[in-house]
């Protein structure tokens, strides 16, 4: 039988990193293309300890069904935690619990978006979101960046010329894939354009905490007065990715066409993972948990580009961030990046992630990679950096 698919999958493609991680199932390839949080970050003992509590002396919370909403005392944690940075206004706000941060950006498009509206992004940016996007047959556009974050006369003038412009996504903090932070003026600068331009900010705020170095920076969520800043977060790289528990503060009526649509989606999100969140975040200390995960990601950032900085072709240049879990490395014009890539697992056995993963338009070129840092062992990154180092001079010196 020959199938028909619908107008919003039909142009929708397998992510290229996970195309990319087939490679991985070789032992001998090393990989730098995931982005999953560090094994030795994962809080087990305490999870355990945790969910041993909660199924011994109250199954039936973790076992039934619940709230769309969420968890009510996560909830309120959120509120409570997000005033703190100011990331949620009590007189306009209201929070959500989703099913990780993929879904609170998917849904809130869902409810702003209709077919051929505009929807302005860094470019690159995030493939999950991307596709999340796409799906929605949105008029997705991407706006170039700089290193300070995204190009402000680039974006006014897709705000001039582009159609329905309704939401602009953003990364601000430690983008994936750039690795890039927003300055504090172009935070300012891109909220005054939602107030003149009429439109939404979706914040996706994955990485906050995990700051390791420089200023940390107010949120674009905590300039807002007007009630145009979605925010979005995850406990994916605080706790674990599996919990697959994320957030959305938003202004209360868009929170309530989230919730609506999320009924249709899933009911609610995981109950059994939304009480062990609860419980972590409420009864450790939350600062020396973040430093330690912190602490974990500097010296794998610094163990690897210790090796850019001492053993790559100087042909190659790269981004230093500041947190987060990514590097972003830009090869020279003449390089075939998308050979390189190959090349670097097939005959390397070192995987990295191409640029043109992150494009906005197909078609796109990149002359970039990026390098992950958090899921590969110290060890593995001494080596396939070894290995990467070896790799660009024989090919570029």
């Amino acid at each position: 039988m020959e199938y028909k698919f619908s107008d919003k999958v039909s142009g929708l493609k397998a992510s290229a990193i996970r195309e990319i991680l087939k490679f991985t199932a070789d032992p001998e390839v090393i990989s730098f293309a995931a982005g999953n949080p560090a094994p030795e970050a994962f809080p087990k003992e305490k999870i355990a300890q945790i969910s041993a509590d909660l199924l011994q002396n109250d199954p039936i919370l973790a076992l039934q069904y619940s709230v769309t909403e969420g968890y009510g005392p996560l909830r309120q944690f959120l509120k409570d935690w997000m005033s703190t940075k100011g990331c949620f206004h009590p007189e306009f706000d209201d929070i959500i619990v989703t099913s990780g941060g993929q879904q609170a950006n998917e849904l809130s498009c869902k409810v702003l978006l209709n077919e051929g509206d505009t929807l302005l992004v860094e470019s690159p940016s995030f493939i999950g979101s991307l596709n999340a996007f796409r799906s929605y047959n949105v008029n997705l556009v991407g706006v170039d960046m700089e290193d300070d974050g995204i190009d402000l006369d680039k974006l006014e003038e897709a705000l001039k010329t582009q159609p329905n412009v309704k939401i602009l996504y953003l990364i601000p903090n430690f983008q994936n894939p750039t690795g890039r932070t927003m300055s504090l003026a172009k935070r300012k600068a891109v909220y005054e354009l939602a107030c003149k331009y009429d439109f939404v900010i979706l914040e996706d705020d994955p990485y906050g905490e995990l700051r390791f170095a420089g200023e940390t920076l107010p949120t674009i969520k905590s300039l807002d007065t007007e009630g145009r800043v979605i925010y979005s977060s995850t406990f994916s790289k605080l706790i674990s990715p599996g919990f697959r528990t994320g957030f959305v503060s938003a202004p209360s009526e868009i929170i309530q066409k989230i919730v609506v649509c999320k009924q249709v989606s899933d009911v609610h999100s995981n109950i059994w993972a939304q009480v062990i969140c609860h419980r972590f975040m409420t009864t450790i200390d939350r600062e020396e948990h973040f430093n330690k995960l912190r602490a974990i990601y500097r010296e794998k950032c610094d163990l690897m580009c210790s090796y850019i900085d001492g053993g790559f072709s100087d042909k190659i240049s790269y981004i230093k961030p500041q947190g987060g879990l990514f590097i972003w490395c830009s090869l020279p014009e003449s390089m075939d990046m998308n050979a390189f890539c190959t090349r670097a697992v097939q005959e390397y056995k070192v995987a990295v992630v191409p640029g043109n993963a992150f494009n906005i338009t197909e078609g796109e070129v990149s002359h970039s990679i990026r390098l992950n840092y958090s899921t590969p062992t110290n060890e593995q990154i001494k080596k396939g950096m070894e290995i990467l180092a070896r790799m660009t001079r024989e090919l570029l010196d």
